[in-house]
């Protein structure tokens, strides 16, 4: 059943939205050769304990990192650790926290140094802009999957696979509600889209095909072909107005 957000609600994600916000700003400026992913996850740990909030992640089933730091051909849920980031490097990055009961979440893919490929940043580019293109028809009385399929249809106009195994999501009470927001779909179908909604859309797009694969630490998901993946990922709220970015 997906949950219809009262104001009250939406006011609470928005304030958890402003500290993933916090926390990604903080990371993208710390993100750079030399240092590692674990350095990564403490820093946010240290923004998110001074915002009296906490990490939605450490612990969710076990996971063991604060945030999820995913490298190159690594697509979502790597783990923080000694890994050293390198320049030419493509570090994604997903941060949730849950503050007076409400969750947020958002994710940004950054370039390493000055050593990126024209490649690795035209797969960054398409991505963020898949993100915002779908986030415009999160809009009252469309239906979710014409967010799906905008996001899809701009991706794989560029020759790049769709991640199928890994999808969106309502948000809110629960760090994973209904409905899923798959980045795949055919427009004109799923549910009807109603004002009130709360989604974490993130298309997760990769440089080659679609197909993942788990890594033994049971967490890490990394492209079949091993080429580059990047993630993004924005909480919206559908409103009467349009969709409105909490994060």
């Amino acid at each position: 059943m997906i949950d219809i957000k009262s104001e009250n609600e939406l006011k609470l994600i928005s304030e958890a939205g402003k500290i993933v916000r916090l926390v990604l700003v903080e990371l993208k400026a710390a993100a750079r050769p030399g240092i590692k992913t674990a350095d990564l996850s403490n820093i946010a740990e240290e923004v998110i304990k001074k915002s009296n909030a906490r990490s939605a992640f450490l612990g969710y089933r076990g996971f063991p990192g604060a945030i999820c730091t995913s490298l190159n051909e690594q697509v979502v849920h790597g783990i923080p650790g000694d890994t050293v980031l390198s320049s030419g490097d493509i570090l994604s990055i997903d941060v949730g926290i849950e503050k007076n009961g409400y969750y947020a979440d958002s994710a940004i893919t950054v370039p390493i140094g000055d050593k990126v490929s024209g490649n690795a940043l035209s797969l960054v580019e398409v991505t963020e802009k898949s993100l915002h293109l779908g986030i415009e028809k999160a809009v009252e009385g469309n239906r979710l999957f014409d967010i799906s399929n905008a996001i899809q249809a701009f991706a794989e106009s560029h020759g790049y696979g769709v991640v199928r195994g890994f999808v969106g999501h309502g948000i809110g009470k629960n760090l994973h509600e209904d409905p899923e927001v798959p980045n795949f779909g055919k427009k004109g179908t799923g549910p009807r889209l109603k004002n009130g909604m709360v989604l974490a859309i993130e298309p997760m797009i990769n440089e080659g095909g679609y197909e993942v694969e788990i890594l033994s630490d049971g967490w890490t998901a990394v492209t079949k072909d091993r080429l580059l993946s990047a993630h993004f990922e924005h909480t919206i709220a559908i409103t009467s107005n349009g969709p409105k970015i909490l994060t």
